[in-house]
């Protein structure tokens, strides 16, 4: 039999290449699909929950209006039944969700099996947040939203069996922050500060793509508004140069305080929080009746995100000047009590609070402007991430004309925060997080 003929060497080669370059653009194509599927997905799931947040926050208010003492017993009682619910059940889905995907994207193809991002955390993460609220919790739903974010994301992905890497983690949060804000810039400067170790080109592609189809979802079906109204008054600078110091120092230790509370309890570093680790329940029922107790002094003031309130002192409203002991003191006690919830909107209510308590000494000033530099040093003061804090600011309130008095107030907070808790306070959390075993999950 005659030899069969070979073809040319070079031949060979070139459909080689061909054959990669066409395995290539499948992946790239899958890897499209994947990022966009779940951009709308998480977009759609961001704007239900904000919905049903919004309602389940108004349940504590409807309860206390028939019986005024009734938080007095459904906090507690409630926080120690999403405690327990949580420990046995949903472990990865307590506190604020936004540690859990720093830890997460660290290890990402084996975290991607794992229950810090699984999908039955993302949904117990809905439904324990939304029972939070409802009983008078002083929580966020943005934390959640960015864990519930990058587990869609991550599911997609899966499905279309495409490889899981740190960027799906950080496109998924950084687009869940911009849906919960309707803050697109603030969604890429949070992922950059906050979810990103190495920021990669391939990554601010996926995350900006994410961010916008996120935005353009929200857009199209809660239309073009601004979060906390709009403030348009600005600051001369003279008084930039007096208020931005005194704001920023203050702000910025106490929200440090605030985070070294949370990560002493976090890493056991002290007798009281060995003993509250080791009765989780009680100690959560415990920080129940505080949130219960100050809920009812302050009229309600300190249920649920503080929306209402920050809104309210944004647009140049004077509020009592107990609104900020007592919104901090909420919050606080919420966080460590351990039920899942978010610390960024609080966070943003008790800088306002911290801002309407010092209008009064800078009286020639505009209140809006020095409650909105009060939102950014306890914020930054709390989480380390000034870029993202001024631009969440900026986008949230329409707020152009204090863009520079903001950046000076954040930096000076950042300085002043690190003095009290050098560390992080996500990055803190998510170490802890990561060094515990977690049990598998279907």
């Amino acid at each position: 039999m005659p030899a069969k003929p070979t073809r040319p060497r070079w031949l060979r080669l070139w459909q080689l290449r061909l054959n990669r370059r066409a395995k290539t653009e499948v992946v790239d194509i899958h890897r499209r699909v994947a990022m966009i599927s779940g951009a709308v997905l998480l977009g759609l799931v961001a704007l239900a929950f904000a919905a049903a947040g919004d309602r389940a926050q108004r349940l504590i208010f409807m309860a206390t209006d028939r019986i005024w003492w009734i938080p007095l017993l459904i906090t507690p009682a409630g926080f120690a039944l999403i405690v327990w619910t949580a420990n046995r059940y949903f472990p990865a889905s307590r506190g604020s969700g936004i540690p859990q995907i720093i830890a997460a994207s660290r290890r990402p193809e084996q975290e991607a099996k794992g229950p810090l991002v699984s999908l039955r955390t993302a949904f117990a993460k809905l439904g324990l947040t939304l029972a939070t609220l409802a009983v008078g919790g002083s929580v966020g739903r943005e934390g959640p939203t960015v864990q519930v974010s990058a587990a869609i994301m991550v599911a997609v992905h899966r499905l279309l069996r495409v490889r899981i890497t740190a960027g799906v983690f950080i496109a998924g949060g950084a687009a869940g922050v911009a849906a919960a804000f309707n803050t697109p810039l603030g969604g890429i400067a949070f992922a950059i500060e906050e979810l990103a170790a190495a920021y990669e080109q391939r990554v601010a592609v996926l995350t900006m793509g994410a961010v916008m189809i996120s935005g353009l979802v929200s857009l199209s079906i809660a239309g073009d508004y601004i979060y906390f109204g709009v403030m348009r008054e600005t600051l001369p600078v003279s008084d930039v140069l007096l208020v931005a110091p005194v704001v920023g120092l203050g702000g910025g230790l106490l929200g440090g305080l605030f985070s070294r509370i949370v990560l002493a309890a976090s890493e056991r570093a002290s007798p009281w929080a060995r003993r509250a680790a080791s009765r989780p329940v009680l100690f959560a029922a415990g920080c129940g009746l505080v949130v219960a107790i100050v809920g009812i002094a302050s009229g309600g003031a300190t249920w649920g995100t503080g929306y209402d309130i920050t809104k309210f002192l944004v647009e140049g409203h004077r509020g009592e000047l107990w609104l900020f002991p007592a919104k901090f003191t909420a919050a606080l006690a919420s966080t460590l009590s351990g039920v899942p919830g978010g610390i960024f909107a609080p966070s943003l209510a008790v800088g306002a609070g911290f801002g309407n308590l010092l209008t009064p000494i800078f009286p020639g000033s505009s209140a809006g402007a020095v409650v909105m530099m009060g939102m950014v040093a306890y914020f930054v003061g709390v989480v380390r991430a000034p870029l993202t804090a001024v631009i969440i600011l900026i986008e949230a309130t329409a707020a152009r004309g204090v863009i520079l008095p903001l950046f000076a107030t954040a930096l000076i907070a950042d300085w002043a925060s690190a003095q009290i808790c050098p560390t992080r306070l996500y990055h803190g959390l998510s170490r802890n997080m990561a060094s515990k075993p977690r049990p598998s999950e279907s």
